[in-house]
């Protein structure tokens, strides 16, 4: 095993930097307890480029899963992830 010397100060720069790495991801995590991204109507609109009345017929024939809140509506990332997938056609080789 190798020793590596560097100086004091060098040495709590890089433990300062560290600290704060640390504290914004657990900052991060305490705000966003989570662990699924959700996305709202809007949001999903304008990632699949659809209208607001295909989204909706989306959701009438259970194409795509959906939470209310209220009059908001929200989507799970991984089910807008999982529609793109199973219409996915590969080019021909």
């Amino acid at each position: 095993m190798k020793v590596i010397t560097i100086e004091e100060e060098a040495f709590q720069q890089i433990i300062s930097k560290l600290e704060a790495i640390n504290e914004k991801l657990n900052r991060e995590k305490a705000t966003s307890p989570l662990s699924e991204v959700w996305l709202d109507n809007e949001e999903v609109c304008r990632l699949m480029h659809f209208s607001k009345r295909k989204l909706q017929s989306m959701r009438d024939s259970k194409q795509l899963a959906f939470s209310r809140l209220g009059a908001k509506l929200y989507y799970k990332s991984t089910d807008v992830e999982a529609l793109l997938k199973s219409h996915y056609q590969p080019t021909k080789s």
